[in-house]
């Protein structure tokens, strides 16, 4: 195909098998299929698909990054693409206001996390294109890009939602039962207390020590745990927070949760090693079992955690799309 397209001008191109071939393969996510014929005609800049869109366009409403990237350097020689419209007045911005196909939803977990990632492509073109396409009004919607956005993407941020809701709802009452528990635990010490003094039996045990550090650790961070879930299900839940604000709150809720279960896990092995002192082989298979809660916690809560943090707080996508290219510069390295 290459060999064919060398000698062709845009007119040949357009409505032809090459243009199809394309067009698929930036739906597709085929970077390096798109490279080689650009490569072959860099004429094919100014090739458009269905309503008009052009190629950037197209890819943004795939929501294929690796293209994005392509083509977004290739707009240092050809700033038109980023001005473009189609047929109907539909911006790059319109483009990115549209709802991600399913595949690549799917891909990520939870209808709060598709929001953010949604909004982060929204963010992430309003960069790139000058101030008049912020105003730009699409024919068929007679919509701005924001507006559209807000009215494509509104069943999705009704069902994250709902999604954290039901997290922070699950992982509050799992806080509050922490909090009873190492609460009434500090006031309980194991072995009881001086009659006279009213001091406990084993202060001076180095055991004791650590089961009043890991109770009192436990008790702070599930309350600081409930208070933000609490924060989460009192949100106002408008499209910006999904960005930032509410994934922190999950961040630290899960995160302060997890820490709790550990600690109180802690506090109870070493009550245990205080009471049955020198009987080991009762002491060793317990504190093994204890350490299911924890496992479970982090196989099940803990890749959720992972993902919210590095969608948040990592380099993301569009940390890799570079600089624009120069024409004498090779188009993909």
């Amino acid at each position: 195909m290459c060999e064919v397209v060398k000698g062709m001008s845009l007119k040949q191109m357009q409505g032809s098998v090459v243009q199809a071939a394309i067009f698929e393969a930036i739906k597709q996510g085929h970077v390096e299929f798109v490279c080689e014929i650009f490569r072959a005609n860099p004429v094919m800049i100014g090739l458009t698909g269905e309503n008009g869109k052009n190629m950037l366009q197209f890819a943004i409403e795939c929501r294929q990054e690796k293209v994005y990237f392509f083509f977004y350097k290739l707009t240092g020689i050809k700033p038109n693409m980023v001005v473009g419209i189609d047929q109907f007045n539909n911006t790059l911005l319109h483009a990115a206001a549209s709802l991600s196909p399913f595949a690549q939803l799917n891909h990520i977990q939870g209808a709060a996390l598709q929001m953010q990632r949604e909004l982060q492509w929204f963010k992430e073109n309003e960069k790139i294109v000058p101030p008049k396409v912020l105003e730009a009004v699409n024919d068929t919607d007679g919509m701005k890009a924001r507006d559209l956005f807000t009215k494509n993407h509104k069943e999705l941020a009704k069902e994250g939602e709902r999604s954290m809701k039901e997290i922070a709802t699950s992982c509050t009452v799992v806080g509050a039962l922490i909090i009873t528990i190492m609460f009434t635990a500090a006031f309980t010490v194991p072995g009881g207390n001086n009659g006279n003094t009213g001091m406990p039996l084993f202060l001076d045990k180095k055991l004791f020590k650590v089961f009043i550090v890991s109770d009192a650790l436990s008790l702070f961070s599930s309350t600081t745990s409930v208070m933000t879930f609490l924060g989460v299900l009192t949100s106002r839940y408008a499209e910006a927070d999904f960005l930032e604000s509410l994934p922190k709150k999950m961040i630290i809720g899960l995160f302060t949760l997890f820490f709790s279960i550990a600690t109180m896990m802690i506090a109870f092995v070493s009550t245990l090693c205080i009471m049955l002192g020198e009987k080991s082989w009762i002491v060793i298979p317990i504190t093994l079992l204890s350490s299911a809660p924890i496992v479970s916690f982090a196989w099940m809560q803990f890749p959720l955690l992972v993902e919210i943090f590095i969608s948040t707080y990592g380099a993301g996508i569009f940390a890799k799309k570079g600089k624009p290219w120069k024409v004498s510069e090779p188009l993909l390295t």
